[in-house]
């Protein structure tokens, strides 16, 4: 037998392997080394001094702790004014910086006057202790000799000689129940007198949050809901970084509120007048508008800084926090179905001032200019207006909407033109439009020559989004430019024709522009309007080629509005809208109104008309027919007069109409048999028999076809 070798060990020689795995071992991490007590103590302590709960828990601690000390400062202030003329000095050294020498001598006087009874007192009590000594005596005689009295009488009533001095025993046991009870009580009393006082000093700091800013609360530190107080605004003034109004109200001590007139709430804000001190001028505090609102705890755009009438007075008004961030209700166009307008005699309900009250636009003879920067409202503060013109049935529109996004869709069926697009050629028809104004501009001064009586129906251009026409680089047959801002312009000089003639025949132009320019909006052309208002521009620079140089010193800012937060906020410049006096401007929150209540205001403007042909083009050279031109004109309506149907010829067509007489179209209808009838005393033509007239002339037409 072979022997067998057995292995007690296992073979560690390794194997032919066909892929050889290199494994890496990685150590397992030292454990971390144990914290000190020391920092895990610091960490602790550290956490829990700058916790919210222990910060809002030391400021409290503070800020009762420092009413105490700011109540005894105010009654030690209070005291030392009582006893001296401490408050006095102090009026007089405030009408002297105020430059008011008249109350500053009627104050010295006053002071004077308290000064001698002041003295008079003092000489008083170096005799008041004789006097109080004798008259003690006086008065103990005669009480004592008043109780033996009243005791004999009772004595005398008793039969009993001791009754003589029961009233004095009497009086004497009463003293001695007093000093019992004083003894008592003095002991608690000295021991509570001392809390009392600091409670009495605690509620008078409390009161007047007598303890500095960092101890107050959170929502009292940030100024929240914080009210508007003489104390308020002084302050904010005194810090505002003028140093003559800094001196001069720290001159007059607390009465540097004397600068201020009553603080009035006006609408969703209050008001009050500042009367500055001599040596400041109002434009130091109109340059200072962000650093003001920031002292008086709001945003830049809550406070308004406007100039009164008075002599160096600047006039404040302050929004409740966050009350401008609301929006205003809605337009009464839209909430009252009975409304109706009066282009003379009305106002347009366009929104509300910042006082809340109801900002109402007479549109009557005054031009219109809207700017603004872009999606800033000014497509539909435009368009509330004309939708307010709209219900009353006299006014015609025509209607150049060089956007082309639909906003003036309503109008159709309105307005006798109605051009929508943003291309050259739109501004071409625009252009024409505009012209076509001019025309009947023209013809209406004409005919007031003839008859200084004649009362025109207002007639109202519009033309949104100018500066697409101002900019437009196309050119007619003869190279004239349509845009541009010089006088070969035809768009320019169409508009300052209107502008400077319009008016008196009620022919109005009105505008909406973007972002404006020398170059979109030539100054001829803004200065033209009457009526210029302003949403949230970029600089002051275009704050005042939107509502002019006077307006924007006397403080209007549309520059200041914030783009994107103040849509459909206005600043407005005209005679048209009552300003507050001495302003020469006012800010207004307008009235949105969609495009499906356009729709219905539009619709009630529709029904108050007996039907308006709209173009969509303005067609100019080419051959007419007349007869079908008149069928369309009158539209669905059954009879027209015929005073409308010559307006509606010349807005048709105004080189084949515009010179239209009553005879002209008299003699067309008895061409073809028809005639002009009286209708409640109007001449009229009836949609019926200008359809006849139709039928058989083309009847007649067809059988000379047919021969």
């Amino acid at each position: 037998m072979g022997d067998t070798v057995v292995h007690l060990h296992k073979d560690t020689t390794p194997a032919e392997p066909s892929a050889v795995t290199t494994l890496t071992v990685v150590p397992d991490p030292a454990p971390p080394a144990p914290i000190p007590l020391w920092v895990r103590s610091g960490r602790a302590v550290k956490t829990a001094v700058t916790h919210d709960r222990t910060k809002t828990t030391a400021r409290a601690v503070a800020r009762h702790g420092l009413y105490v000390v700011g109540g005894a400062r105010i009654t030690a202030r209070r005291a030392w004014d009582g006893k001296t003329a401490a408050r006095y000095e102090r009026f007089m050294r405030t009408a002297e910086a105020a430059g008011d020498m008249d109350a500053a001598m009627e104050w010295e006087e006053r002071a004077q006057r308290y000064r001698d009874a002041r003295h008079r007192r003092r000489m008083d009590l170096l005799h008041s202790p004789v006097d109080a000594a004798k008259g003690l005596a006086v008065g103990t005689g005669t009480g004592i000799g008043a109780l033996v009295a009243l005791g004999v009488v009772m004595a005398i009533a008793t039969k009993d000689v001791t009754d003589v001095v029961t009233p004095l025993m009497a009086v004497v046991e009463f003293i001695n129940l007093l000093i019992t009870i004083v003894q008592v009580v003095w002991g608690p009393l000295v021991t509570l007198g001392p809390f009392l006082a600091l409670l009495a000093l605690w509620a008078v700091g409390s009161k007047q949050q007598a303890a500095p800013a960092w101890v107050m609360p959170a929502n009292v530190r940030s100024g929240e809901g914080e009210p508007i107080t003489p104390s308020i605004v002084v302050k904010a003034l005194r810090d505002l970084g003028v140093p003559a109004l800094r001196n001069a109200i720290k001159e007059m001590g607390d009465a540097g509120a004397s600068m201020l007139g009553p603080i009035r709430i006006a609408g969703c804000g209050v008001e009050v007048d500042v009367t500055l001190p001599s040596g400041v001028a109002t434009n130091e505090v109109q340059g200072k508008r962000r650093k003001l609102a920031e002292n008086l705890t709001r945003h830049e755009h809550e406070v308004f800084i406007a100039i009164p009438e008075a002599a160096r007075t600047v006039r404040l008004w302050i929004a409740d926090s966050g009350a401008l961030d609301e929006p205003i209700g809605p337009s009464p166009l839209v909430t009252d179905e009975t409304l109706t307008a009066d282009y003379k005699k009305g106002r347009a309900p366009w929104g509300q001032d910042l006082r809340g009250d109801a900002a109402l636009l007479s549109l009557y003879q005054r031009h219109l200019l809207i700017t603004g920067l872009s999606n800033q409202g000014k497509t539909a503060a435009l368009r509330s207006l004309a939708l307010w013109a709209s219900l009353d049935r006299r006014v015609e529109f025509r209607i150049a909407d060089l956007k082309g996004a639909g906003d003036w869709a309503m109008f159709d069926g309105l307005a006798t033109v109605l051009i929508q697009g943003p291309t050259d050629e739109h501004v071409i028809e625009a252009t024409e439009m505009v012209e076509g104004l001019v025309e009947e501009m023209n013809r209406r001064i004409a005919a007031r020559q003839a008859d200084p009586t004649m009362v025109f129906e207002p007639l109202i251009g519009i033309v949104d989004e100018a500066q697409v026409a101002f900019m437009c680089p196309a050119v007619d047959d003869e190279k004239r430019p349509y845009g541009g801002s010089k006088a070969v312009s035809r768009y320019f000089m169409a508009v300052r024709k209107v502008h400077n003639q319009g008016r008196v025949v009620d022919v109005l132009m009105y505008e909406g522009t973007q972002d404006p320019t020398d170059q979109n909006l030539p100054k001829l052309v803004r200065e033209g309007a009457h009526t210029r208002a302003s949403l949230a521009l970029g600089t002051e620079a275009q704050a005042v080629m939107a509502l002019g140089e006077k307006a924007v010193n006397g403080g209007a800012a549309p520059h200041l509005l914030r783009q994107g937060l103040d849509k459909g906020t206005l600043v407005v410049a005209s005679d048209g809208i009552e300003i507050p006096k001495g302003q020469s401007s006012i800010t207004v929150r307008t009235h949105f109104i969609g495009d499906d209540d356009a729709k219905a205001i539009t619709d009630r403007a529709k029904a108050l008309r007996n039907g308006v042909t709209t173009l969509h083009t303005v067609q100019r050279g080419e051959q007419r027919d007349p007869l079908a031109d008149i069928l369309a004109v009158i539209g669905d309506a059954p009879r027209l007069l015929t005073l409308d149907i010559l307006k509606r010829l010349a807005a048709l067509n105004e080189d084949a109409y515009g010179d239209w007489t009553f005879g002209d179209l008299k003699r067309v209808l008895e061409a073809e048999g028809e005639e002009p009838k009286k209708s409640n005393g109007r001449m009229a033509v009836h949609r019926d028999h200008v359809l006849r007239a139709l039928a058989n002339r083309d009847a007649d037409g067809s059988a000379s076809a047919s021969e």
